[in-house]
C-alpha cells in the first residue's frame, strides 16, 4: 500500500509540475510580479498537499521587501516550503537549475544561480543581490552552502551577506525542521545529504507518512556596524535558537 500510494503521489505531482510548465510558458509574461507571488504560492501549498506535507509557520512571514533571508538547508524540499509560506527568490547552487522538471520552476521563480567553488562568480551574485534588494525584493540564501542532516548546523558563510549590507537592509533568521506530526520528532525522510540522490530523497518524500514542514520566522536584524563574518554568526546563533524551540508548541502558529 505504501508504494502504491507513492506512486499516485508520485502521478499527481507530475500532473502538478507540467500543468506549471504550461502556466509558465502562457500566463507569467502576462502577469504582475503581485500576481506572480501569489500564483508561485497556491502552486507550491497545492504540492505540499499532493506530497502530503503538513506545513506549520511559526512568526511572521515577511510581507514585502527588501528583506535578505537566512535559513538552514535540509532538503530540496526547502525551497518549496518557504514558498508556501513566503514566496521569495532564491540564490542557489547551479546544478540545481539541471534537476528534472524541478530546475524548470526554481528558474520561472527568479532563482539567482551561484558556482560556489567559483570565487569570482560569488562576486557577481553579490552584485546581482544587491541590486535585487535595492528594487524591493525579499531575497533567500542558504548559508550553510550545502544541506545537513537536520541534527545541527553548518558555518555560515558570510560572503553573500555582503549584499545587505552594500543595500542597507535588514536580514531575517528563518528556521526550517521536517518533524513527525505525532511527536515533534525529526523525519528523516526529506534529507538530502552524502551519498544520497535527488531522485532517492524523492521517493523517499513520496513514501513519507505523518510529514510536517515547520517554518519559523525569527526578528528582522540590521547591520548596525558588524562586519560580514560576525553578522552572520550571530545570525547562525539566532537560527539554532529557533531550531531549539519545540516543533510541537502551536503558538502563533498557522496551518495549510
Amino acid at each position: 500500500m505504501t508504494t502504491l500510494r507513492a506512486f499516485w503521489r508520485a502521478l499527481r505531482a507530475s500532473w502538478h509540475v507540467l500543468r506549471a510548465l504550461w502556466i509558465i510558458r502562457t500566463e507569467f509574461p502576462r502577469l504582475t510580479p503581485a500576481q506572480t507571488r501569489l500564483l508561485l504560492r497556491e502552486w507550491t501549498r497545492q504540492m505540499l498537499r499532493i506530497l502530503n506535507v503538513e506545513l506549520v509557520v511559526h512568526g511572521e512571514p515577511p510581507e514585502r521587501g527588501p528583506l535578505l533571508q537566512l535559513a538552514n538547508h535540509v532538503s530540496w524540499l526547502d525551497i518549496l516550503v518557504m514558498n508556501a509560506a513566503q514566496p521569495s527568490r532564491f540564490v542557489s547552487k547551479a546544478d540545481a537549475k539541471h534537476w528534472p522538471l524541478l530546475g524548470t520552476l526554481v528558474t520561472a521563480a527568479g532563482t539567482l544561480y551561484i558556482e560556489r567553488e567559483n570565487r569570482r562568480d560569488a562576486m557577481r551574485v553579490v552584485h546581482r543581490m544587491t541590486d535585487s534588494l535595492r528594487e524591493g525584493d525579499i531575497l533567500s540564501v542558504f548559508p550553510e552552502g550545502t544541506t545537513s542532516d537536520g541534527s545541527s548546523l553548518l558555518p555560515f558563510h558570510a560572503n553573500l551577506l555582503q549584499s545587505a549590507i552594500s543595500a542597507n537592509v535588514p536580514v531575517l533568521p528563518v528556521a526550517l525542521r521536517f518533524v513527525d506530526s505525532r511527536n515533534g520528532a525529526p523525519h528523516d525522510a526529506p534529507v538530502y545529504v552524502g551519498d544520497t540522490t535527488l531522485i532517492a530523497s524523492i521517493w523517499t518524500t513520496l513514501r513519507a507518512s505523518h510529514l510536517r514542514a515547520v517554518v519559523r520566522y525569527g526578528e528582522a536584524q540590521t547591520f548596525q556596524g558588524r562586519d560580514r563574518r560576525t553578522w552572520a554568526e550571530d545570525v547562525r546563533s539566532e537560527v539554532q535558537r529557533l531550531l531549539d524551540l519545540s516543533p510541537m508548541d502551536q503558538s502563533a502558529a498557522s496551518r495549510d
